[in-house]
């Protein structure tokens, strides 16, 4: 059996809040890590004296647990299975969007004070029902991603002396952790994302949401991926499609986006005026919930580099607990405006700086912003000087790999 590889990151924020009175949420997209994530849980906790009979797991991926239908079915099993009465009790749910009316019997157990709970899902409306709201204020979320590149080296078991040659295999699969249980082949990565994107797109958006036309919503995910990193509306993908002799609606095309976005495949960037200090409503940017998605979806036909290195970035920042927007300088765009607490930093992604028009484009936007925030330029160049006015300058990978962000 593999030994399952530790994500700090993660086990770090979820820590404090073990064993206290609050539901702990993971959602993320299917295949990240959730539920060898809860094992990695379940494994600190028996590491730690927890008798593993006070734990109870349930996966409803696994046909195992296929009996639990409904809250009804939930609330018999556990009750069955979990002594009441007894502290020191935890509770593990996967997936547990697939049970009907959830919320019900997780609301109920958590008021019985029955377990420490930890339940997982692959929607981000998870929370969103009015169910939901039995749960309002007992609850704290924890968003999971795809490995990011520091993670995606250990999980190789590579060192940042490989880096170079790493990154490039980074780039094409993506951080899926279901990879490094597999051949490193085009074919054999290609395929298993494949199954995963088609997953994703037929249990958590078609049939969650009962799509009718699963054609129009394959080519609204395929405009996503080879669009990536650019600025779009929901009518300019709809003037794409009609392009195509095909009926489509800008509402119907913000309904698909709305849904994607909720399975995680795809994440929404909204823009924000810096200058107006304020949120707009048009022309945001989609990135995608993993960049393997990526190629295994175009192929060779995705040509822009510059496009899947902001992906990355983009993932790795929220990965870190940034919020993540777009900035408009007046007529000037800023890749991203990452904020965490009191932290606010301006970023530029390109992949090479390859001549002085370039150098201008990426650096004379931060330049224009008077502020006080740090501002920084990313591109994949091995040299180019630490910065330039005020304006830091990192290799990307680098950046990537930086502890101290």
């Amino acid at each position: 059996m593999r030994k399952m590889i530790k994500r700090d990151i993660y086990l770090d924020r979820i820590a404090p809040f073990i064993g206290k009175p609050v539901i702990k949420v993971i959602t993320g997209i299917r295949r990240c890590g959730k539920s060898t994530f809860l094992k990695l849980l379940i494994n600190e906790l028996e590491n730690k004296g927890t008798d593993p009979a006070d734990m109870l797991y349930i996966n409803k991926d696994s046909m195992e647990f296929d009996f639990i239908r409904t809250y009804v079915d939930l609330h018999d099993f556990v009750t069955k299975n979990l002594k009441k009465n007894k502290s020191g009790k935890y509770l593990f749910v996967d997936e547990v969007q697939e049970i009907e009316q959830w919320e019900k019997a997780i609301a109920g157990f958590f008021a019985d004070g029955i377990a420490d709970i930890y339940i997982t899902g692959s929607n981000a409306d998870l929370l969103a029902s009015d169910l939901a709201t039995l749960l309002t204020g007992r609850y704290i979320e924890f968003k999971m991603n795809t490995l990011v590149f520091s993670e995606f080296l250990t999980f190789r078991n590579k060192s940042t002396a490989d880096r170079d040659d790493e990154f490039a295999l980074f780039m094409k699969y993506g951080g899926f952790p279901g990879i490094h249980r597999m051949e490193f082949a085009d074919e054999v990565i290609g395929q298993y994302i494949n199954a995963i994107y088609s997953t994703i797109l037929l249990k958590d958006v078609v049939s969650r949401n009962q799509v009718r036309d699963v054609a129009l919503l394959e080519r609204i995910a395929l405009y996503i991926a080879d669009n990536c990193g650019n600025v779009t509306t929901a009518r300019t993908i709809s003037n794409y499609i009609r392009s195509q002799k095909l009926t489509c609606s800008a509402d119907t095309v913000q309904n698909y986006l709305l849904w994607l976005t909720n399975s995680f495949l795809s994440h929404r960037v909204s823009r924000f005026d810096i200058k107006g200090k304020r949120q707009l409503e048009l022309y945001d940017k989609y990135f995608l919930g993993d960049v393997g998605f990526i190629n295994a979806i175009l192929g060779d036909k995705f040509q822009d580099i510059s496009g899947k290195l902001e992906n990355i970035v983009f993932l790795e920042l929220i990965t870190r607990g940034y919020k993540v927007r777009i900035g408009k300088y007046y007529e000037k765009e800023i890749d991203f405006i990452a904020v965490k607490g009191n932290k606010t930093m301006y970023i530029q992604v390109t992949y090479m700086l390859v001549d002085e028009a370039v150098v201008e484009r990426e650096f004379g936007v931060l330049e224009s912003v008077r502020d006080n925030h740090p501002k920084i330029v990313l591109s994949m160049d091995k040299h180019f000087g630490s910065e330039r006015n005020g304006i830091k300058w990192y290799n990307l990978i680098d950046f990537l790999l930086t502890s101290d962000l």
